[in-house]
């Protein structure tokens, strides 16, 4: 069983690596495509995508946490 907290301190700062660390390989792996294409857009759409970044990597941790559980 994973540590829940663990898990969603992970997803938050690298979104992604949460979801694979509690065994979802397949979701973890989506997650991490989809925060390094808003972190790749970042400068070419002002400061949206970072926000949407930042909360993203919120609900990916707030995921991770209840995948751990």
């Amino acid at each position: 069983m994973a540590n829940a907290i663990l898990a969603a301190i992970l997803s938050f700062f690298f979104p992604g690596i949460g979801q694979i660390y509690a065994g979802e390989t397949k979701k973890g792996v989506i997650f991490l495509v989809i925060w390094i294409l808003l972190f790749v857009l970042g400068p070419f759409t002002a400061s949206l995508s970072w926000i949407v970044q930042f909360f993203f990597s919120i609900y990916a941790a707030y995921d991770a946490y209840q995948l751990a559980q």
